[in-house]
């Protein structure tokens, strides 16, 4: 195929994401499928977690802060988008059948990969075999698409749970997401690499807007340390540039106890210091308004990402 056909296709899939609804694969309808049957009006908020590192808690945040939004009463999908080292399922101790892969390849409906916890909370799990966006065929691309419009009925909140560090999937998906939450410790290595990250985002991406969660640290005092050494990095090395710290989560036994009982402290220890803190800055997530506001995020997420990776 020559490079002018490619970007024809490629320029085609941009328009069906900016005009509207995306066609099925059969292209016989552009109406949205629903899975509840219900009309939709307020678009998702689509907010990536991050880290400059691995082993700083992510995945793990990623699943509590998905039970606290749904005990505030939001409705809530986790995307896997970390293939390599998919595990937001251990989290919660399942074993889905099917992941986003199935979706890919046109093998499976969204409806029929999504699986949903004893929470309420749905997940779309990542899988192997998806190792780079760009490796995706312009069929593959719009299968995703075509999908993944159907979000915008089952979820008031996207949490993609991205993978570590700065490889091209996860600044992909960063980027293109309507806000982004990077998460750190007060170790010296997850600073310096979620400066990195930041910095990359902010000068390939554009990213302007990030918010800081603090993990495992043992006190306000020692989080808001963090924020204060990556905030002055950023002050002095990039340029309009804003973080806003978020809140921290306390070092909690009953933490680490349930990680190892592959349940959510959320679920395991609700009243623990951890949980409490995770309910907190979920109910900070949800009384802050979007970074983004337009008429469709989901379609403008999945616009962004496009534009992105072609």
């Amino acid at each position: 195929m020559g490079r002018n056909n490619k970007v024809d296709q490629a320029s085609g899939l941009r328009n069906i994401v900016k005009n509207g609804s995306v066609a099925r694969r059969n292209l016989s309808s552009s109406v949205p499928r629903r899975l509840d049957g219900k009309p939709h009006k307020t678009p998702p908020r689509v907010i990536a977690v991050t880290s400059g590192k691995g082993g700083v808690g992510k995945t793990n945040m990623v699943g509590n802060l998905a039970i606290a939004l749904t005990s505030l009463g939001k409705r809530v999908v986790i995307v896997d988008t970390d293939v390599g080292l998919a595990n937001i399922d251990i989290i919660f101790n399942m074993r889905p059948k099917y992941n986003i892969r199935h979706i890919i390849e046109g093998e499976k409906t969204l409806e029929e990969v999504l699986v949903t916890t004893s929470h309420g909370v749905k997940i779309l799990p990542g899988g192997s075999g998806f190792s780079h966006l760009t490796q995706l065929t312009d069929g593959e691309k719009l299968n995703l698409l075509t999908e993944f419009e159907a979000l915008e009925n089952v979820a008031d909140i996207v949490l993609l749970d991205t993978g570590a560090g700065i490889s091209s999937n996860v600044l992909y998906f960063n980027s293109a997401a309507d806000e982004c939450i990077v998460i750190a410790t007060r170790e010296p290595t997850s600073i310096t690499d979620s400066y990195a990250l930041m910095k990359v985002m902010a000068r390939e991406y554009g990213t302007r807007y990030f918010k800081l969660l603090v993990n495992v640290v043992s006190s306000q005092k020692e989080a808001k340390s963090v924020y204060a050494s990556l905030d002055g990095a950023i002050g002095r090395f990039l340029k309009n540039i804003v973080l806003e710290y978020l809140g921290y989560v306390p070092h909690d036994n009953m933490l680490q106890k349930a990680v190892l009982n592959r349940s959510p402290v959320c679920d395991y220890a609700p009243e623990s210091p951890s949980a409490s803190a995770i309910t907190g800055i979920a109910r900070k997530l949800v009384d802050s308004p979007a970074r983004i506001s337009n008429d469709g995020n989901l379609k403008f997420f999945m616009k962004r990402l496009l534009d992105t990776i072609n």
